[in-house]
This record gives structure tokens, sequence and C-alpha cells, in this order.
């Protein structure tokens, strides 16, 4: 994490709110990398600012190891 970076966080009752967009399923926090994780649709959408990205075309695959 770079000097004066800080980490994002989710609540958790915003998290259980918040769903896939393209699967509808439900998301898990990774708040190592300040994501939000579709295992579903193994995909990883960024939080920037606090505020989550929700579009596909903004997220992170994941590895076979992450999935």
């Amino acid at each position: 994490m770079a000097e004066g970076e800080r980490r994002a966080s989710i609540e958790p009752k915003f998290l259980e709110l918040l769903v896939c967009p393209l699967t509808r399923g439900p998301l898990t926090w990774d708040a190592q990398r300040s994501e939000l994780v579709s295992k579903k649709a193994r995909l990883a959408y960024p939080v920037r600012d606090g505020i989550p990205v929700m579009l596909p075309s903004e997220a992170r695959p994941l590895d076979m190891e992450e999935s």
C-alpha cells in the first residue's frame, strides 16, 4: 500500500445487500486487495475511495487459485 493510501472497508450490513451484477450471487470482501469477490463469476470488483465499482469492465479476473 502506498504511503498516505488508506485501505477501504465495507460494512457487513452493506455487504449483505450487494450482489454480483452478472450472476446476482453473493460477494465476499477481500480486505487485502480492497475488492469485492464474486466466486461464481470469478471476478473481483475494486473498491475505490470507499465506493464499490460494480462494472464488469472494471473487474479483475480471478486466478485459478483465487476462485
